[in-house]
């Protein structure tokens, strides 16, 4: 059995301009960090040579790649052409709860897989291929952020340019700055709630980007990024959370 642990994620600043609609005008950047909270994903092989069990919320037996009812894990395992397969999905925490659950799920699917085949794939691969499926292959309205923060893990500035692509750069804070942080932010959980679906908000996003007063409203918000390192580099977690209040309201 293989299993994959894969962190979901929560971004600080800057959230949208991973967007193509924004990003391929004027360059995109968020600053974000993984969570102690993860998905999993675990493999082995089926007993039954002419079928695979797939169980997440749902349980999926099937003979045919393309009975599939789960669009990632469809589009995933015919990409490795697998058969004879279970794969089980376990969370932490519910989908729909904004911490990037679906990315971490492609990422966490996509190295399972690949480590099962026996071939090593790189963070920035990983994640390029977790976001061809799910916004080339699945069309969804998503950006990159969300797979690279799962890809690469920890405290990072994720920058987004039409052209040199999307680049990683790790926050190396001090050791009480980061314990600091960790023990200065709290999130709660609320239950459930009636909440739209985040594809639809994202769409709505994208159509946002043809309107120059938001699009300036999301550049305001990657100039929040630049602000953001230089606090933390100071230690002044004041300004880090009158920062985030200035995002929010932005937002």
């Amino acid at each position: 059995m293989i299993i994959t642990r894969t962190p979901f994620r929560i971004s600080f600043v800057g959230g949208g301009s991973d967007l193509k609609s924004f990003y391929s005008k004027f360059p995109g950047a968020v600053l974000s960090t993984t969570i102690n909270q993860y998905m999993y994903i675990s493999s082995h092989p089926f007993f039954n040579k002419e079928e695979s069990v797939l169980k997440y919320s749902q349980t999926e037996k099937v003979s045919n790649l393309n009975q599939i009812k789960h669009p990632i894990f469809r589009e995933v395992l015919k990409k490795f052409k697998l058969r004879a397969i279970e794969i089980n999905s376990n969370a932490d925490v519910p989908g729909g709860t904004g911490l990037g659950s679906s990315s971490s799920f492609t990422v966490g699917l996509l190295h399972n897989l690949y480590v099962k085949q026996g071939q090593h794939i790189s963070k920035g691969q990983l994640a390029e291929e977790a976001c061809s499926i799910e916004i080339n292959k699945l069309k969804e309205p998503i950006g990159k952020q969300d797979q690279y923060a799962a890809s690469f893990g920890g405290l990072n500035i994720i920058r987004f340019n039409s052209s040199r692509g999307v680049e990683v750069e790790p926050l190396h804070l001090l050791t009480k700055t980061y314990q600091d942080l960790q023990e200065n932010l709290l999130m709660f959980y609320i239950g459930e709630t009636t909440r739209r679906k985040a594809s639809s908000i994202l769409t709505e996003q994208n159509k946002n980007m043809s309107s120059e007063i938001k699009v300036e409203t999301v550049r305001k918000m990657v100039d929040l990024v630049e602000e953001l390192r230089k606090v933390l580099f100071k230690d002044r977690l004041n300004q880090f959370g009158e920062i985030l209040h200035q995002n929010w309201l932005l937002k």
